[in-house]
């Protein structure tokens, strides 16, 4: 369910302050755990560090994000690959062609 228009959008209070502190240009990385925060224009440009969970993610804002939120580009599952046999078969053999190229 969406957030009320009355309301607006959801955006983190802190995370406003330490972008107008940082509008000088420094090029530091925000650390911040607010994953449902709205991004806005006033984020564009500047390089965050969101947590996963386990470890903060380094996500540049864009123009094209705006409107998204900040955990839709930090995911919070690392997918290794599915298995068996004919996975290995197939690596293997895209390693072979590889070698004879």
């Amino acid at each position: 369910m969406s957030r009320s228009l009355k309301k607006g959008p959801y955006v983190d209070q802190r995370l406003l302050k330490k972008i107008t502190k940082l509008r000088s240009g420094d090029k530091t990385i925000i650390k911040t755990w607010a994953r449902a925060c709205t991004i806005t224009p006033e984020m564009v440009g500047f390089a965050f560090g969101v947590h996963n969970g386990k470890e903060h993610i380094q996500v540049f804002i864009t123009e094209d994000m705006v409107g998204h939120k900040l955990g839709e580009f930090s995911p919070t599952r690392k997918f290794t690959r599915h298995g068996g046999k004919m996975q290995r078969e197939q690596e293997a053999a895209a390693k072979e062609k590889e070698v004879g190229k």
